[in-house]
């Protein structure tokens, strides 16, 4: 539950059931990081770093924490502005529709220090690439050429996509894109090519067979 209200922004509410769960254990370093995060979301932000010492006592090497420590410092304390809000479901992988992509070239740490896992965030298609910006328009990093390919194609053709954020390390950004809206010229070709499945270093390869169906290339698209 208190990871549910955190992903669907109700931060009130996932500060009582934060508080009721440290009640039973006050060493529970996981609901004081997001208690934390739900005070930092409502402008408490003396309340969010007293959380965050909480867990570094009782766990100093804490990545969450320690991580989290570093955007306090620059934390306004004011209320902040509502996140969008993001269910688990919202991750749900759906053959053709989503992807899960690693940005290439990362951004400035200015640009997404303050961002957290579920915040959306927007294509941009350019003639040469395809990047990923806040919603302010802050750089973040870009799509990888294989996937920027096909995606600049659709999205010309009128596809829509929502991108959330997956995970975020110093030097790692992960997002998951999903297909919203298919354009009529699109027809039935799939966002993204299924995945192709590896052999492994214990499974006989005789043991696999290679189904996947061909899919139309971005070189198909654009005659198309």
């Amino acid at each position: 539950m208190a990871v549910n209200l955190a992903l669907s922004g109700n931060w009130k509410e996932a500060i009582k059931i934060n508080l009721d769960i440290l009640k039973e254990n006050p060493e529970d370093t996981e609901a004081l990081c997001r208690l934390a995060r739900a005070y930092t979301e409502l402008g408490k932000i003396a309340l969010a770093k007293d959380a965050t010492k909480k867990v570094l006592e009782i766990d100093p090497v804490n990545t969450i924490a320690l991580k989290f420590q570093e955007k306090l410092k620059t934390a306004k304390k004011t209320v902040a502005q509502p996140s969008s809000q993001t269910s688990p479901e919202s991750f749900l992988e759906e053959t053709g529709k989503t992807k899960l992509v690693t940005l290439l070239n990362i951004g400035k740490k200015e640009a997404y220090e303050n961002l957290d896992p579920g915040e959306e965030v927007k294509l941009l298609s350019y003639s040469h690439k395809v990047s990923v910006n806040t919603m302010d328009g802050q750089y973040l990093g870009k799509v990888p050429d294989d996937v920027a390919a096909r995606l600049k194609n659709l999205i010309k053709m009128g596809n829509k996509y929502q991108i959330l954020i997956k995970s975020i390390e110093p030097k790692e950004i992960t997002v998951f894109i999903r297909e919203m809206e298919r354009s009529p010229k699109v027809g039935n070709v799939a966002s993204f090519s299924p995945e192709k499945i590896e052999y492994v270093s214990f499974t006989p390869p005789e043991l696999i067979h290679d189904d996947t169906p061909n899919v139309e290339t971005t070189e198909e698209i654009s005659e198309e």
